[in-house]
């Protein structure tokens, strides 16, 4: 996809601010989606898979804040947050709770067009070694945890090992020979046990592997749509 086709949610309680921005970035060639309030926005992301989203901080209900948090349970969608409160711990406060950019009130959309195409661009090229997203499911390697299942799953440290080699070039396949030597591992039979654990965690079909497969002669290949 590339950034022109970019699909992005505003989410803002001020009608000439939501306008103002949805023209603007219409007319550089993105599809916009618009929300009056949080609520709004976690119904249309129920079924629609957005690019990025631009969220105000300053909402009656829901604020920016809680909606930040509620997206980051769910999913690693990039998100920008508009903030008229430029006080520093503020903005840490938003970028430790998962924002990855911000914008002071008032600014200049010229301004917020280059945040955005700069998001964009690390989004699409670089994979995320800290957090995989597959499907419904969250890899937080930082953590070592699984969320978005029927249940919080943990991750080992060999686990978080494989899934970092891997996910450092996603479709590319890794051979055995190099994983084991890559990850310190004194027996092969260590590498079969891991990625048939982790296939038990991340795989609904876990015989019929979506997301990570064993790539014949040539080793094991992580999957990321």
């Amino acid at each position: 996809m590339t950034l022109s086709m970019s699909h992005i949610l505003i989410v803002d309680d001020d009608d000439k601010i939501r306008d103002l921005l949805k023209d603007f970035l219409t007319d550089n060639n993105f599809l916009i989606s618009t929300a009056v309030n949080a609520e709004e926005a976690l119904e249309k992301l129920n079924f629609i898979s957005f690019d990025l989203i631009i969220i105000d901080i300053m909402m009656p209900g829901m604020n920016g804040y809680e909606l930040t948090k509620k997206i980051r349970e769910s999913t690693l969608v990039p998100l920008i947050h508009l903030t008229a409160m430029g006080e520093t711990e503020n903005i840490i406060h938003g970028l430790e709770i998962g924002a990855d950019d911000y914008i002071g009130k008032p600014f200049e959309p010229k301004e917020l067009l280059l945040r955005i195409k700069n998001i964009l661009n690390k989004t699409s090229k670089k994979p995320n070694k800290e957090r995989i997203q597959l499907d419904s499911l969250i890899l937080d390697l930082k953590n070592g945890k699984i969320k978005g299942g029927s249940k919080d799953l943990s991750l080992n440290d060999n686990e978080i090992k494989i899934l970092s080699v891997l996910s450092s070039n996603p479709g590319e396949s890794f051979s055995r020979e190099h994983l084991i030597k890559t990850l310190g591992f004194t027996q092969e039979r260590t590498l079969d046990v891991c990625i048939n654990r982790l296939r038990q965690k991340i795989e609904k079909s876990p015989k019929i592997p979506k997301f990570l497969k064993t790539k014949r002669g040539s080793g094991y290949v992580l999957w990321i749509d």
